[in-house]
């Protein structure tokens, strides 16, 4: 999670400010989660770092409002395009967002930090379920080394334990060791390498056999797309999504994200069936207005049943991932894989994936959660 990554920390403590190191070496920018009431660092007896205690003291996290999201993207933009040295910051990474589709969705939590009323840096924090992870946390890149990096830790951790979230984690650069002992301040360990891969989309014959395949009646063995499904093919394909992801780790629920990127438009959801329900299914984004950005089509997750057929079923979501990125006009497709699941990572190698941004992820308590060998999942903790 560096150089090219979307998620790491381009934010924290000037870390990411252009101040210090090559653009090559600072991180990009943090993810983090918040509590939904104000906090003032002053009622906290974490230090800032540095000269910096009086204008810490000033330092306000609370949620921010619609009026603010401009701006918030504007950070973003500001923290990576510095961070990557990018000529014009202001206008980086324009085709992409990180801002106003999460403040939307309902199962994640916006958090804003503000000096003397000033919008000066934000953060996220999303619920899959039991699971939850947090970022992007940028802050202005002119106020590095304020402690507002460190406020909007403090004040965003407490939205885990209020949802009651069982694992939580992050994707941080593996080469920062000012980042890694932050985190681990906070409680989060280092564990295995996360890539960010993508491979090119090459359609079969100009036709996708997504498409082919996306009006098999929903129960048949098959692939199909969440949004060709009726209201009741819906409900039922949630419910199994559900168990299917209960069944990898007690508790990991996507229907919320699946749900959000239905109804903003982000991209599609792709069903694989199965002899007892959904065998497994991917949540993609695609162009300008998701995640994704422009020309890419993303797996933000992506699960398979756990069973004798997993690994087919994996090869199988893989495919039908690829077909419809292909039939959208996506040239390439990018996942993420936690090395951990080492047979996940190896087969998207084996279909062409290279890595292009790798970080570490960190997890709450050391908990390995679903990162562990025999389960196919991919996902973007980003």
């Amino acid at each position: 999670m560096e150089s090219r990554g979307l998620i790491a920390c381009a934010a924290e403590d000037g870390v990411a400010s252009g101040k210090h190191g090559s653009a090559a070496l600072r991180p990009a920018f943090v993810r983090e989660f918040g509590s939904h009431r104000t906090t003032e660092l002053t009622k906290r007896g974490d230090p800032p770092i540095g000269p910096s205690a009086e204008a810490a003291s000033r330092i306000v996290v609370d949620r921010p409002d619609e009026q603010h999201l401009p701006e918030a993207a504007r950070i973003f933009r500001l923290a990576f395009g510095t961070f990557l040295g990018a000529p014009d910051p202001e206008t980086f990474w324009r085709d992409r967002d990180y801002v106003h589709g999460r403040h939307q969705a309902a199962h994640v939590a916006s958090f804003g930090a503000k000096l003397e009323g000033k919008l000066v840096g934000s953060n996220f924090a999303t619920k899959w379920g039991s699971v939850g992870f947090f970022g992007p946390l940028t802050v202005h890149p002119d106020l590095q080394e304020r402690g507002i990096g460190r406020a909007l830790l403090a004040g965003t951790m407490p939205q885990f334990d209020a949802w009651g979230t069982r694992q939580v984690g992050l994707f941080t650069f593996a080469h920062s060791a000012k980042h890694v002992a932050l985190y681990q301040k906070f409680g989060f360990y280092a564990r295995f390498l996360t890539a960010i891969m993508s491979a090119p989309v090459a359609p079969r014959g100009g036709a996708s056999r997504f498409s082919e395949l996306s009006e098999a009646p929903h129960g048949r063995a098959g692939e199909s797309r969440f949004s060709q499904l009726s209201e009741t093919q819906r409900r039922e394909a949630l419910r199994s999504c559900r168990d299917l992801t209960d069944e990898l780790y007690a508790g990991l629920d996507l229907t919320a994200g699946i749900g959000a990127t239905q109804e903003q438009g982000l991209g599609e959801t792709v069903l694989i069936d199965g002899a007892h329900g959904i065998a497994a299914f991917a949540v993609c984004h695609h162009g300008p207005r998701s995640e994704a950005g422009a020309e890419r089509c993303l797996i933000k997750f992506g699960a398979v049943r756990a069973g004798p057929l997993a690994e087919q079923d994996y090869l199988r979501l893989l495919d039908a991932c690829g077909a419809y990125a292909a039939a959208v006009g996506m040239p390439n497709l990018s996942a993420g894989a936690n090395m951990a699941r080492h047979e996940a990572y190896r087969h998207l190698v084996a279909r062409g994936f290279r890595a292009e941004i790798q970080g570490v992820s960190m997890h709450r308590h050391n908990d390995p959660g679903y990162c562990r060998p025999g389960i196919y999942i991919i996902d973007d903790w980003r």
